[in-house]
């Protein structure tokens, strides 16, 4: 690592200050994952003081007095807002900005290999405002000699666990055991609105007060960042590398362990658990408690159970290397790459894989860290709800770094924080498909669509997801108006390159609510979209959403009703750009959006160039109820049509070379 590198990550200007930062090496992008520093320059700091002048001449005061209004949001009793909410709230642009370089660095620190995962791990933490103890990390065996290696991973994990132990050092074991309990609750039941009763909410309420409170005023969350930096180390290749010349013209141990099946080389027993090294050929696992790490040096290999996941609560630490092969991993609930109170690591450095993940599972955190790291291949992560790069009280990672991949889920996903959590997905290239919704009916049916039936076109599903942070709010009935508030955290969706195709219900693709934080950043690429109510660059009920697709000729189609790239309701925040000179596609005749808030919100949409073209309902640029909605297109001669069977925009006037403004309401066409 530079020293430039060193202090940047560091002190994580961005943000805050990196107490715990490690001397960690900070590698270029590994062989093979081209280098993309073209695109890690930001897009919002670039188009910041092309448009400010425009909006603080034309809406200066009304800005003010929209921005005025948010400060509130830091009486409001929810608990454990986040640094960066609060400041988005009040100074968007200092907040976007951070946002994306805080994405980018990520993206450009997750290109580096999973030898980047510990500075990785220090950035993601910063954000949620935590940070890592020190710790001094083992030296890698300098030889291939088996009796070092297997040194070096017993040490390892030794200090993994003692580092875990001491970040449950002040909770009972009751207090443990109830962690343990509640995240599989959370990842069966979370939802920010419901169709509870009022009781049966309450009571949910409270044991997830409950379980924030343990995370944040009794887990030493330091020591467990400290214990997932050590856990992430077994992944480096050059060490794995040597490894498996070490072991792989080992005999095969002649009765392996129950559940295992194909050649394996070598099996230890500790105090935490076995370790086992697979041979190159065909083995299937079928993992539970008992396994505290396997490295599999290749084959089609088959993994069921508990994979890379904590067992119990005296088994917190479980880790998964799969070298080469198409492998298949069939998760248990909260059993892939899942920290349940402790760490869980899953790599898969090669091969088409596929991963078949329960809820709670796919890089996931609950009161813990969960990473999942695949190196390259045609990957399909298939889950349902809080799965891949998902959280609550912790940190859930999924860094894809090559492959045309597809992940779908059902809600909670793709880049999830709720309550305390900080949720991410990082696909480096490919032409990739994300989908979210389609399981979980919107609560909005009822109101706003009451005859439609599931699988029609105006029925709403839930998301949550895709870059999406959000918290639990006190609800809409009368009763629920005494129910503790939980702020949400933060969620990152990072795509940098690709033909991609995005998918999402409700709240999805850079989406923010309850003081929850949504990043959705495509870097490249001619990409399709369609979202529902409140997504692309979307956000309501004091939450922040910044959506950013930086080159390519994109399409984009939500599904409505309204409130769709370039939203905020309810004394929230939001930014979409559409960068670049390609022209792009918005057929918005489902849809209202484009620069469309309400409720003393502010929200700004640019597409900075081509030859657009702008259909139906979109509000472009139209603030209501003391709010500030803007709309800019800084170039390219563009085609507005209204709605089907009407002129265009007969009634605003809006078109090329126009500025229209009135109270709360801007709309530029340069």
């Amino acid at each position: 690592m530079t020293l430039l590198r060193s202090l940047v990550v560091c002190s994580l200007l961005l943000l805050a200050t990196l107490t715990g930062c490690q001397a960690f090496i900070h590698k270029s992008p590994l062989p093979g994952v081209t280098s993309k520093s073209r695109l890690y320059t930001s897009v919002v700091d670039r188009l910041a003081p092309v448009v400010q002048p425009d909006i603080e001449k034309q809406q200066g005061p009304q800005q003010t007095r929209v921005l005025a209004t948010h400060a509130i949001g830091r009486d409001v009793p929810a608990r454990y807002k986040r640094r960066i909410a609060l400041q988005s709230l009040t100074d968007p642009w200092a907040g976007f900005s951070s946002l994306e370089h805080q994405g980018l660095l990520m993206a450009e620190l997750a290109a580096g290999g999973v030898d980047n995962l510990p500075a990785l791990l220090d950035v993601m933490e910063a954000a949620v405002d935590r940070t890592s103890e020190y710790f001094k990390p083992l030296p890698f065996p300098g030889s291939t000699a088996q009796k070092d290696i297997v040194a070096f991973l017993t040490d390892t994990l030794e200090d993994a666990a003692i580092q875990r132990e001491k970040a449950l050092a002040n909770l009972s074991d009751d207090e443990r055991r109830f962690l343990f309990k509640h995240a599989r609750t959370v990842a069966d039941q979370f939802a920010p609105r419901s169709n509870e009763l009022p009781q049966e909410r309450a009571a949910h309420r409270k044991l997830d007060t409950e379980f924030a409170r343990l995370v944040d005023e009794q887990l030493d969350y330091a020591a467990l960042i400290a214990a997932a930096q050590t856990v992430a180390r077994l992944g480096n290749e050059s060490f794995l590398q040597r490894m498996a010349l070490a072991f792989q013209q080992r005999t095969p141990v002649q009765q392996p362990p129950p559940g295992i099946t194909g050649d394996v080389l070598f099996v230890q027993q500790t105090r935490d658990g076995l370790i086992v090294i697979g041979g190159p050929d065909v083995n299937t696992y079928d993992l539970d408690r008992r396994v505290l790490l396997v490295i599999d040096l290749g084959g089609d290999d088959t993994y069921h159970g508990t994979i890379a996941s904590s067992g119990d609560i005296d088994h917190g630490i479980g880790v998964v290397i799969d070298l080469a092969g198409n492998d298949t991993y069939t998760s248990d609930p909260l059993g892939l790459a899942t920290g349940r109170l402790g760490v869980g690591l899953l790599v898969d450095l090669a091969g088409d894989d596929v991963y078949q993940l329960d809820q709670g599972s796919g890089g996931t955190g609950f009161a813990g860290i969960g990473m999942l790291f695949d190196r390259k291949g045609n990957d399909v992560y298939m889950g349902n709800r809080f799965t891949q790069g998902a959280a609550f009280g912790g940190l859930g990672l999924l860094v894809d770094l090559a492959g045309n991949d597809r992940y779908t889920s059902h809600a909670f996903a793709i880049g999830f924080g709720g309550p305390l959590g900080m949720g991410a997905v990082i696909d480096h290239a490919g032409s990739d498909v994300y989908q979210c919704g389609d399981k979980y009916p919107s609560p909005f049916n009822q109101q706003e669509a009451p005859a439609a039936k599931p699988g029609d076109p105006n029925f709403q599903y839930l998301c949550f997801g895709m870059g999406s942070g959000a918290g639990l709010d006190g609800g809409s009935a009368k009763a629920d108006a005494q129910l503790p508030n939980l702020a949400g955290g933060l969620g990152y969706l990072i795509d940098l390159e690709g033909q991609d195709q995005y998918r999402g219900g409700n709240m999805a693709q850079g989406s923010g609510y309850s003081f929850g934080v949504g990043v959705a950043l495509d870097l490249d690429g001619d990409d399709t979209r369609t979202g529902g109510r409140t997504s692309l660059g979307a956000a309501s009920h004091y939450g922040t959403a910044l959506f950013v697709d930086a080159q390519g000729s994109d399409r984009y189609t939500p599904s409505g009703p309204k409130h769709a790239l370039g939203a905020a309701s309810d004394r929230s925040v939001s930014l979409s750009i559409d960068a670049g000179s390609r022209p792009d596609t918005y057929d918005f005749t489902r849809s209202t959006g484009l620069g469309e808030a309400d409720g003393e919100s502010w929200t700004l949409f640019i597409d900075e160039g081509g030859a657009d073209r702008y259909q139906g309902l979109a509000d472009l640029g139209h603030g209501t109820q003391d709010s500030l909605g803007l709309f800019f297109d800084l170039a390219g001669t563009d085609t507005y049509d209204g709605p089907a069977g009407t002129p265009p925009f007969p009634t605003s006037g809006r078109g090329n070379g126009r500025t229209i403004r009135s109270t709360g309401s801007l709309f530029q066409d340069r």
